[in-house]
């Protein structure tokens, strides 16, 4: 797991164009950033919200995109200024980011950040 600096290679569900099937083909994934996380992923799943985009909400400029970011994986490198996260650790990717401090973040029962709505 020490590809940090390296471009990987991996399969992924690509929406080229809206209103257009998915591709799943060989992509390449850029090293992590700063404050990035780049993830071997395990499973993953299209969701309500990945078919919303494809069809109803995507504007044209959004294209082309990686469907899937409901699943699991593990962390596969860290970039610079991640201090939560190593290499190995098991996590579960979210649509949505979290500030961890507003009142939606602090209960367990939702995801949905009302600072990232806000945004």
């Amino acid at each position: 797991m020490a590809n940090i600096s390296l471009v990987i290679k991996c399969k992924a569900a690509v929406a080229w164009e809206a209103d257009s099937p998915l591709v799943i083909e060989e992509i390449e994934v850029a090293p992590p950033q700063k404050n990035e996380i780049r993830l071997k992923v395990i499973a993953a799943s299209i969701c309500l919200s990945d078919v919303y985009h494809m069809y109803k909400g995507k504007p044209k400029d959004g294209f082309p995109v990686v469907m899937g970011h409901e699943g699991a994986g593990i962390v596969e490198s860290v970039g610079p200024g991640v201090t939560e996260f190593k290499p190995g650790d098991k996590v579960i990717p979210l649509y949505l980011s979290q500030c961890r401090d507003c009142k939606f973040c602090k209960n367990p029962k939702t995801n949905m950040c009302e600072k990232d709505c806000i945004r």
